[in-house]
Formats: structure tokens, C-alpha cells, sequence
């Protein structure tokens, strides 16, 4: 691959714009990790679109892609949560070029993996178990045993991720290789719901009562940055100003259906306040929270 590498790096040391260049490799034949190609060069740069562009070349009988993004969107993909192979790619990859060290330095805070980052991480992996957890409910009150199935494995990774992160360990792709490690209670349940002998719904049976014991005990310490966000002043939320909040508006998750979890468990009240159109019969829900 180096005389892969040096080629790219000769080219895009042309590109005025250009912040950082990072080639990351296939590991394996088969590693979903870059998408099935050989190479992956991923290209920062200061004018890059909107959304990111995205293109394939052969190279001496080498498949590249090449994905040129702007900080913006690399930084909304490392705090959103949809994107989980960039965390690999930016620990992983052999950095090629590097304006300021900003390619450095994103990867060295990576590693040290602040609070900061472990509280957004946190929340996105509560807030995506409780929507596959509630839907394995659901499923399993139809009776939709595959779906329920589905659903309730998902909960499972996500309960997976958050106990990781509370070791201050980022989630890697092969997750219960290191649940196997850092936590084998989880890793005994993931057995007993794609292994054990009983039957499927038992299994999901067992596993959706030791989320509801278990996970559910982590709303509070898993929703620390909201109730910091509620805290931060005395006027109650709305919907809307959290979702675009500084802190929360790159994070991939369902606002409103975690909303109304903190409030049945009583965590944050519901306050019905005078909408901008006064109309009485139809008041706005806020949020607020006096203490956790």
C-alpha cells in the first residue's frame, strides 16, 4: 500500500483546503470496516459540501475509497453516534498529512476519552436501549416472538456499549469479544439469549427482566448531560430548544420518547405552559428538573 499512500499524499499536498489526509486499511478480506475495499483514504477539508463525497477508484489492482468530509460533519459523526467505524478509523489509520496536528489531536482526545465525550456516548446508547427495549415489549405482548427476538439483542449491545463506556472504554465493532473480557455478566446474558436450550420466548423473557433491573437503574447516571441542560437555567424546556442545543443537537437520539421516560420515573417535570399562539386549549409541554 505505501506506494499507494504516497501517491495521494503527493496529490492532495497540492489541495489548499486540505486539513488532514488518514489511509486506513482493510484488516481482513471480508472487514466490513471500510466497506468492503482495500483502502480507505479519509480527506478533512475546509471546503467540503455539506454532506460528504464519497468516491471509488482502482489503483494498481487496489480498491480505494475516498471520503472528503469537513470537520463540521467528522466531529458530528464522532458525538452522533450513527457513524461507529470512525472511532477505528481515527485510531486505526496512518495519518498521511496533517495541518495544525488536527488529525493528532482528535485521536489523542479519542484515547483519552474525556467526560465530556463519555456523557454524550452515554446518552445516545441509553436513549437507542430504550426505544429497542421498549419495542421488544411490545413485540413480545403480540407476540411477534422473532421481532421481540430482534429487538431485545439490539437493547442488549446498546446495554453492552454503556458498560464499556462506564469503563471508559470505547465500543468497538467485535463488542462482546470485549464484553467477554470487561463485563461476563452481560456477555453470560447475550449466551443465554442467542444459545440457551429454553425456548425463544423464555429467552427473551429472561433478558428484557434483566434490562428492566438492571439498565434501567443507569437512567440517572446515563442522562447526567441533560440534567445538566435542564439545570442550567430556571425557565422550563421545550422539545425543540433541546434538540438544538450546543450539546445535544449532533447526538443521534429520540428526544422525545427519553422525555417521557425521565418523567415517569420522575426524574424531570412536565409543564404546561401558554403556546406563542394563545391558544388555551392546546398548551405547550416544557421540561424542567430541580434536582437529580
Amino acid at each position: 500500500m505505501k506506494p499507494i499512500k504516497y501517491h495521494f499524499k503527493t496529490w492532495f499536498e497540492q489541495d489548499k483546503d486540505l486539513i488532514g489526509l488518514m489511509a486506513i486499511e482493510n484488516p481482513f478480506a471480508y472487514n466490513p470496516l471500510i466497506d468492503g475495499l482495500d483502502l480507505l483514504l479519509l480527506v478533512v477539508r475546509e471546503e467540503a459540501t455539506l454532506s460528504e463525497e464519497t468516491s471509488h477508484v482502482q489503483f494498481e489492482g487496489e480498491r480505494v475509497q475516498i471520503r472528503a468530509v469537513s470537520p463540521a460533519i467528522l466531529e458530528h459523526w464522532l458525538g452522533g453516534g450513527e457513524n461507529r467505524s470512525i472511532i477505528q478509523w481515527l485510531v486505526r489509520g496512518d495519518i498521511l498529512l496533517d495541518r495544525d496536528n488536527y488529525l493528532l489531536q482528535i485521536r489523542e482526545n479519542l484515547l483519552d476519552f474525556p467526560s465530556s465525550m463519555r456523557e454524550q456516548k452515554q446518552l445516545v446508547e441509553f436513549a437507542e436501549f430504550i426505544r429497542t427495549y421498549l419495542q421488544a415489549k411490545q413485540d413480545l405482548k403480540d407476540n411477534n416472538m422473532l421481532d421481540a427476538y430482534g429487538h431485545v439483542l439490539t437493547a442488549l449491545h446498546h446495554w453492552a456499549h454503556i458498560s464499556l463506556i462506564e469503563e471508559g472504554i470505547h465500543p468497538e465493532l467485535t463488542v462482546w469479544k470485549q464484553m467477554r473480557r470487561f463485563n461476563p455478566g452481560i456477555y453470560k446474558l447475550y449466551e443465554e439469549l442467542t444459545v440457551s436450550p429454553e425456548t425463544l420466548e423464555q429467552r427473551v423473557k429472561l433478558v428484557l427482566l434483566a434490562c428492566e433491573f438492571s439498565v434501567m437503574n443507569k437512567m440517572k447516571s446515563c442522562c447526567e448531560l441533560l440534567f445538566a441542560i435542564l439545570l442550567s437555567r430556571k425557565e422550563p424546556w421545550s422539545v425543540m430548544e433541546l434538540k438544538l442545543h450546543p450539546h445535544l443537537k449532533d447526538l443521534h437520539i429520540d428526544i422525545s420518547l427519553l422525555l417521557q421516560k425521565l418523567v415517569k420515573r420522575g426524574y424531570i417535570r412536565e409543564v404546561a405552559v401558554l403556546p406563542p399562539s394563545g391558544d388555551m386549549n392546546a398548551l405547550e409541554l416544557r421540561y424542567c428538573c430541580e434536582t437529580v
